[in-house]
């Protein structure tokens, strides 16, 4: 198992890396639209945050050597689910068909008053 880290994404605010890679897996933690240079949460409409949140997967996932097209599955966290469509809308601008499994959960609340979380799967093995 290997830890993965880059300062293209938020450094981990708790107890968890940023990545996991165990074998051709690589367990991606959960991201929300902090700022990776000010660790602050992004200014902005929701599609702003969703593209931040987007915008640090793909770092972790690029350390990791692979990137959108290896994601094989992906959990989306609202405290809203009002704000699905526009994540379908944001999630269609990183990924290309075929997407990757996904589930949306509606929670009551995320870190630091976040309106959107999202963690993902990825598989470096043969495509």
């Amino acid at each position: 198992m290997k830890s993965i880290s880059t300062p293209e994404a938020p450094a981990a605010i708790g107890t968890y890396s940023q990545a996991v890679r165990a074998g051709d897996t690589v367990y991606l933690s959960g991201q929300i639209p902090l700022d990776p240079k000010t660790m602050k949460i992004v200014e902005g409409d929701f599609e702003v945050h969703a593209r931040r949140v987007f915008d640090n997967l793909r770092a972790v996932c690029r350390e990791a050597g692979g990137d959108f097209d290896r994601v094989v599955r992906v959990t989306v966290y609202l405290p809203d689910l009002a704000n699905f469509a526009k994540v379908n809308e944001v999630m269609a601008a990183y990924f290309k068909e075929p997407y990757p499994a996904r589930a949306a959960v509606g929670v009551a609340s995320l870190p630091r008053g976040a309106v959107v979380e999202i963690d993902a799967v990825m598989y470096l093995g043969a495509k």
